[in-house]
């Protein structure tokens, strides 16, 4: 008997140590994407040719709808003053990286780095754009966001959760690609059209790829709401 006790206190003790509140785990899925879309968002890659017009799109296209999706089932679940909390740490979270990105770049290297000091500048330059770039976009689309699917809620009820999410996600997310585009891939060593060919490759297919990964992820919405609520 002592020997199956003290097996169940060790079980309860073992798997204490690795739980995870769900809530505490969707926050960090949360700033997981921001700092991937940060660090790494400065990379575009083809997406297809289409009529000889070359269609791009940044590789943050795969974490960045999950960052609205997420939006919209806290907003659902815990109400729209916690979903703002989450995203002025999104905010900061950013706001930092851009800080961070600032110094590391403009700190001298030590001699056993001197030779990768110019490729690490060019990367960490570049992410200190994109996190300029995206810290005005993402306080625009998120906050647009969350009034958008609030102002829908209020008018439908609890109804409809698929049309507030996937609206309110279209709406924000083509502010969100616009703005961040043209702050963190507009050329000034080129040419107006040139960059406005190059911005139209980026804005629509990327806007486009995010609406329609929103419309994927709907059920993910249905599912993160059922989750989230067993807590409560």
């Amino acid at each position: 008997m002592r020997f199956i006790t003290w097996s169940v206190e060790n079980y309860d003790t073992i798997r204490g140590m690795f739980k995870i509140e769900k809530f505490d785990l969707l926050v960090s899925l949360y700033i997981f994407c921001i700092a991937v879309a940060e660090l790494m968002g400065g990379k575009t890659f083809p997406l297809v040719n289409l009529f000889g017009y070359q269609l791009n799109a940044s590789v943050a296209i795969f974490v960045i709808p999950l960052i609205f999706t997420i939006n919209d089932v806290i907003t659902e679940v815990y109400g729209k003053e916690r979903t703002r909390s989450v995203i002025r740490s999104g905010i900061f979270v950013i706001f930092l990286i851009l800080l961070f990105s600032l110094l590391s770049t403009n700190l001298p290297p030590s001699t056993r780095f001197e030779s990768s000091e110019v490729a690490y500048d060019q990367i960490f330059g570049l992410s200190a754009r994109i996190a300029a770039a995206s810290l005005i976009a993402f306080i625009l689309a998120e906050f647009l966001d969350v009034l958008i699917f609030v102002k829908i809620r209020q008018r439908l009820g609890k109804k409809g959760l698929w049309l507030r999410n996937n609206l309110s996600n279209f709406i924000s997310q083509f502010v969100d690609t616009t703005v961040f585009m043209i702050l963190a891939f507009y050329a000034f060593d080129k040419g107006l059209s040139s960059n406005l060919s190059f911005l139209f490759s980026l804005i629509l297919p990327y806007w486009l790829l995010k609406s329609f990964m929103s419309i994927l992820e709907t059920p993910l919405v249905y599912l993160g709401v059922r989750w989230l609520k067993q807590d409560k």
